[in-house]
This record gives C-alpha cells, structure tokens and sequence, in this order.
C-alpha cells in the first residue's frame, strides 16, 4: 500500500498523478517548485527501483522539467534528490531565476515561504494538470 510521507505533503498540493510518480506543487511562490515522489513507500534510493521503473523516472523527472521550463521561462531547472529530512524518495525540481531572492544559493532547507493565494495556486495546478496530460 502506497502512502506519502506526511512531511512530504505538507504544504504541498496534488497536481496530477503519472505512471510512476505523483507530482506536487510546493506552496512557495518565492520560487516555482515541484516534487516528484515515485509511488514507493519503501524505497529511499534512485538505485533501489527496478531498472524499468528507473528508466520511467528519468523521463518523467525530464518531462516535468522541460514543462516547467517552458512554463516559467527560467533561467534554469535545478533537480535534486537528497532525503536528508524525509528518507521517502522525492525529486525536487525548482525554477530558478538569476533575479530570485537566493540566486544563486541552492533553495533546499531556506527558511520561511510565501504561499501562494489562492487564485494562483488553482491556476498553476490547473496549468501543469493540462501541460503533464499526454
């Protein structure tokens, strides 16, 4: 039985589910923020998923990439795997631009947020549900 570890929800929201991984929208508005967690409670480690489910995990974490790209028109994606915190596997995957308020510091473990209103949260997760339906 799959579940998500709570701290991975929290402050999180759903925007869709695909094959392998559920992808969600990290409530920061400071930087445009996804993270994908493969449907696995059990697994910590890229290396610890079956070589098929690795490879569907590249190329989700590719396509989830190059939409948010295309999406936000950032200067650059940063993903990253760490699980330092939550041992659940959970790829982040930040927009960054040269003009954000940590560039260029990594964004992982900076304190404080802004959540997003709710209007902007609605229509990004409307958004990327539209982009991420193939």
């Amino acid at each position: 039985m799959f579940s998500i570890d709570e701290r991975l929800e929290k402050g999180k929201f759903l925007i869709k589910n695909l094959s392998l991984c559920r992808v969600l929208l990290q409530d920061d508005s400071r930087f445009p923020w996804l993270v994908l967690v493969p449907c696995f409670s059990d697994v910590t480690e890229i290396y610890q998923l079956e070589p098929e489910q690795q490879h569907i995990l590249i190329e989700e974490i590719s396509l989830v990439s190059k939409i948010l790209q295309d999406y936000t028109k950032a200067d650059k994606i940063n993903v990253g795997a760490f699980g330092n915190v939550v041992p659940q596997l959970h790829i982040h995957i930040v927009a960054r631009y040269k003009t954000d308020s940590a560039w260029p510091d990594p964004v992982i473990g900076l304190k404080g947020s802004a959540p997003y209103s709710s209007e902007r949260k609605d229509q990004i997760i409307s958004d990327l549900s539209r982009l991420l339906s193939f």
